[in-house]
């Protein structure tokens, strides 16, 4: 694995993380527990912060960064992620945030300053554009990203599980390289 620091900074991890030999995680980026990064994932907390939540798993793949402050952003854009947040393949999420309880599917990007609530499924290779809010509870897809329709009960019970199969599969990766 390639954990880095930037600047002085390096990642901190929360219990039992998982971090795949090919990925890099560098520079300002808190983990909560059982968080997992697949293989060729890169993150990227160099100009700004990233901050994982619970059991949130980055598949192959995927890209996470940031936006610097500058005098028309004072804050930039950081990237902040919820608990329970399933990541697909080969997404980019740069500089938005993300609550609990998301699948976003593969090849998706959320773009700088989107707001991502609870309880949400992005469609595989949907745009959420720059500044975008999406509402909590409801599938949505396409580009630009629309509202398609509630999720259903059972739809939002998946998300919660989708994230406990990853901590699953991540105990088997960290169990079989200590083997």
């Amino acid at each position: 694995m390639t954990v880095r620091s930037y600047k002085g900074i390096t990642p901190v991890f929360g219990k039992e993380c998982y971090v795949d030999e090919s990925a890099v995680v560098v520079g300002d980026i808190t983990c909560g527990d059982d968080v997992s990064f697949w293989p060729l994932t890169a993150a990227r907390g160099d100009v700004n912060k990233i901050t994982i939540g619970d059991r949130t798993n980055v598949q192959d793949g995927t890209v996470l960064h940031v936006t610097r402050i500058s005098k028309k952003y004072p804050n930039g854009f950081p990237l902040i992620i919820g608990n329970d947040v399933t990541i697909g393949h080969k997404c980019m999420l740069h500089g938005c945030i993300l609550g609990d309880r998301i699948l976003v599917g593969m090849g998706a990007i959320i773009m700088d300053g989107a707001e991502v609530g609870d309880d949400i499924i992005i469609g595989a290779g949907s745009l959420v554009p720059p500044n975008k809010k999406l509402e909590p509870g409801h599938l949505y897809v396409g580009n630009p990203c629309q509202k398609k329709r509630a999720l259903t009960d059972e739809e939002i019970h998946f998300l919660a599980q989708s994230s406990l199969n990853y901590v699953a599969l991540k105990d088997d990766y960290i169990a079989e390289s200590q083997g």
